[in-house]
């Protein structure tokens, strides 16, 4: 599976939410963060309120680096639109986040260790770069010799997380298609994601 069972602990204490909206997570028991002041709660800053918005959406895509989450950021900001729905577009279109949204797996670190062990096609060629960003269309499949994998197996018959509208996906052949791209409404986050205090944060 992933080796970040731990991490992901972790996240979900500092931040005080179950972020992806597991039974196993430990915020469910403790709503509060970790060590001997994790219970004192003061009111965050704007700054505060600003980068607890960074971190959540860049801990709920498994944790992405500092330096990655900016250059998608900035990419962003270069294409026309709203700059905040540019970044949930981007973020869901990422390879791994697309796996995880097909139930290919049950996590979303579990995915990126999936692309890149290479058990995932693209248009039936193999990709193992998990940051490979998919276009409208694309057709992402399980590799035939993967599709009997315990952890594959056991992620299609969860039932805690539906796939939303924006893809497709055939689980009898492990196949699966990126409709179109989502908008900020149409991506079932667990929690309240609000990419527009991302923005705010990385223009100040």
């Amino acid at each position: 599976m992933t080796k970040r069972a731990e991490s992901k602990h972790k996240i979900d204490r500092r931040l005080g939410i179950n972020l992806w909206g597991r039974p196993k997570s430990p915020v469910n028991k403790r709503e509060y963060g970790p060590g001997q002041h994790g219970q004192r709660r003061k009111k965050p800053s704007d700054y505060g309120t600003q980068l607890m918005a960074k971190q959540r959406l860049k801990g709920y895509y498994g944790n992405i680096g500092e330096r990655q989450f900016r250059r998608i950021y900035e990419e962003a900001v270069r294409r026309r639109g709203d700059t905040g729905e540019n970044l949930i577009e981007l973020l869901e279109r990422r390879l791994d986040a697309v796996v995880y949204r097909m139930k290919y797996v049950p996590t979303v670190f579990a995915s990126r260790q999936f692309v890149s062990h290479g058990h995932v096609t693209v248009n039936g060629k193999r990709v193992n770069i998990p940051s490979y960003i998919v276009k409208d269309g694309d057709v992402i499949a399980v590799k035939e010799k993967s599709r009997q994998l315990v952890i594959v197996l056991e992620a299609v018959a969860l039932a805690e997380r539906d796939v939303p509208d924006y893809v497709s996906v055939d689980h009898g052949k492990m196949t699966g298609t990126f409709v179109r791209a989502p908008k900020l409404a149409d991506v079932p986050y667990p929690v309240q994601m609000e990419p527009n205090q991302v923005v705010e944060f990385y223009s100040r």
